[in-house]
């Protein structure tokens, strides 16, 4: 996670900072989960493989933006969230109701452990990214008195990498197993219009012999992602797109192959896809490099938007995959190599 965001912010896509935090900081009584907890023992399978155990189903969570999100679509509302940037841009966030949770960091990296204690919570939600071997909030990089947030309560989270619906499934299970009428919530509503923009995506793309190629753009380099490590790239090959793979990621942070701006025309893709979190600033830093148009795809304008590292609900997957299925639908596919 450190070098995703390092990256962003090295090319200038770093979003403003918004204050936005609740006026409730006593830990209280009272469950922040809309529903009702299930009497007796509680446990849960980390993605780590570790298997949590408590005396009673948690009430009072903490969970990272993302992960907040996809509680939230089954009516399971937490006590506090952390994210990686601003509340006010957070697309994990946005069009939901955050009145009554404390916002305990914006940044990447920091968390506000102290106010984070204040809230007593019981279990602290995020995700597992395996290639780092640590929980959202708590990798290399993130300050040490941050990652003291581990301290205060059992953390759980499903697994990165594989596929989003891994993520969508998995803080389903995590829903139920609180006490989430999973059957009778938005989040239910969402899997249904995921699974229609699911079918649309896979007829156009088999309707076509596109080449995609997810790159994110630096005044240095031009970074090509690697499928292996992002699981909304594997569910469009999956689903019939043909996503290239870098031959040479770097071995010490395998998510990317770094070109040089010299050898950015080193593949040769239909389309080039952009994180849709800063695709107006990315594609201006890769407009500013004169070697931009020697890849094909840029020269002719397919450049389209990739949902990022940031999907876990079903209602968000199912419109990031309405939009690109669209962008998709007219390009050009004897573009590529």
């Amino acid at each position: 996670m450190r070098n995703r965001l390092a990256l962003v912010a090295a090319t200038s896509l770093a979003l403003a900072l918004a204050a936005c935090s609740s006026d409730v900081k006593d830990g209280g009584d009272d469950p922040a989960s809309g529903a009702a907890a299930p009497e007796g023992p509680w446990s849960f399978t980390d993605g780590s493989g570790e298997v949590v155990e408590l005396d009673d189903a948690p009430t009072r969570i903490i969970a990272h933006s993302a992960e907040a999100a996809a509680l939230m679509s089954y009516g399971i509302k937490p006590v506090g969230i952390y994210g990686d940037e601003s509340v006010a841009t957070d697309p994990n966030l946005q069009g939901l109701d955050l009145t009554g949770i404390e916002i305990l960091g914006e940044e990447w990296g920091v968390i506000d452990v102290k106010l984070a204690s204040t809230l007593s919570p019981d279990l602290i939600v995020a995700d597992w990214w395996p290639a780092e071997k640590a929980h959202s909030g708590m990798e290399e990089g993130v300050k040490a008195e941050s990652k003291k947030i581990a301290d205060l309560a059992p953390v759980v989270g499903a697994t990165q990498g594989g596929s989003i619906l891994n993520l969508a499934e998995g803080y389903e299970e995590l829903a139920r197993s609180l006490g989430a009428d999973v059957e009778n919530s938005q989040g239910a509503e969402d899997k249904a219009a995921f699974e229609k923009a699911r079918e649309e995506f896979s007829e156009v793309v088999e309707g076509k012999d596109l080449t995609a190629l997810a790159v994110s753009p630096a005044t240095d380099l031009l970074y090509a992602a690697n499928p292996e490590y992002a699981p909304e790239l594997l569910d469009f090959e999956k689903w019939g797109l043909d996503v290239v793979e870098p031959d040479a990621p770097d071995a010490g942070f395998p998510y990317w192959e770094n070109l040089s701006w010299e050898n950015a025309d080193k593949y040769q893709p239909d389309v080039l896809l952009l994180d849709s979190r800063t695709f107006d600033e990315a594609l201006k830093t890769a407009k500013s490099q004169p070697t931009w148009n020697s890849i094909r795809a840029a020269k002719a304008g397919q450049v389209v938007e990739w949902p990022a590292f940031w999907l876990h609900t079903y209602g968000h997957y199912a419109t990031a995959l309405g939009k690109l299925t669209a962008d998709l639908s007219d390009l050009d596919d004897t573009i590529g190599d």
